[in-house]
């Protein structure tokens, strides 16, 4: 019996399109950031995506924050600390305009406190890229919070990352939880529908849906958000 939901956020909770984000975001960041030290914008954009980059391909050795800021150190010869402290002022403060791509909520709070009400689980399986810090703030645009969860995966306290199914055995290990008694529900077929290879039940959420390998998603369990709102009354 099902008693535990992880929940994607961009394109599943967060109603918006992943191009969309990341133009917004980028643009954003990298101008905080270039005008709080007189850096070239451009070149930022590359040490972020480089960063980025290093933690998807995360081996489980040290956390996603510390491989993200080892990339970061590396390319650039920069003092940590004070970069960090630049990301994170970054996404307690301009991070928040970059909602304005979000679309129409679709009652996303009362269907995370119904579920509770009911007794599951609820654990937000974001892909691992921010710290808590921006994952608060994104949830903020929909009206939840970080106390909404039992288990939040961050940059901090994550190892792995998506598409990998080490990132999931990881989630499943810190909840306690076995792959039979989880639901996982996400709009991109290759970092969330792998949850699959582990015994994971899915649900894929097709209104943004992301599928950059062309697979074929109606072999996923699959709907819309009013859709999925029902299969989630039906659990």
């Amino acid at each position: 019996m099902k008693n535990t939901i992880l929940f994607d956020l961009d394109g599943t909770l967060l109603p918006f399109d992943q191009g969309d984000f990341i133009t917004s975001y980028f643009s954003k960041l990298t101008s905080h950031l270039a005008r709080e030290k007189a850096c070239d914008q451009e070149m930022l954009t590359k040490v972020i995506w480089a960063g980025t980059k290093a933690i998807v391909e995360n081996d489980g050795s040290m956390s996603n924050r510390e491989r993200f800021f080892q990339t970061f150190v590396e390319l650039t010869g920069w003092d940590i600390s004070e970069w960090e402290a630049l990301f994170l002022d970054f996404y307690q403060g301009e991070f928040d305009q970059v909602k304005e791509v979000l679309g129409d909520s679709y009652g996303q709070e009362q269907m995370l406190q119904d579920l509770r009400y009911r007794g599951f689980s609820l654990v937000l399986a974001t892909a691992p890229l921010f710290p808590e810090t921006a994952v608060s703030t994104r949830l903020s645009w929909i009206g939840l919070g970080i106390d909404d969860f039992d288990y939040v995966t961050t940059y901090e306290n994550s190892t792995y990352c998506k598409p990998s199914t080490a990132y999931y055995r990881e989630v499943l290990e810190k909840i306690g939880k076995r792959p039979e008694d989880c639901l996982m529900i996400g709009n991109n077929i290759r970092e969330d529908m792998v949850a699959e290879a582990l015994g994971i039940k899915t649900f894929l959420v097709n209104e943004y849906l992301e599928n950059p390998e062309k697979a074929d998603p109606s072999v996923y369990q699959n709907g819309n958000f009013e859709e999925l709102k029902i299969f989630l009354q039906n659990l």
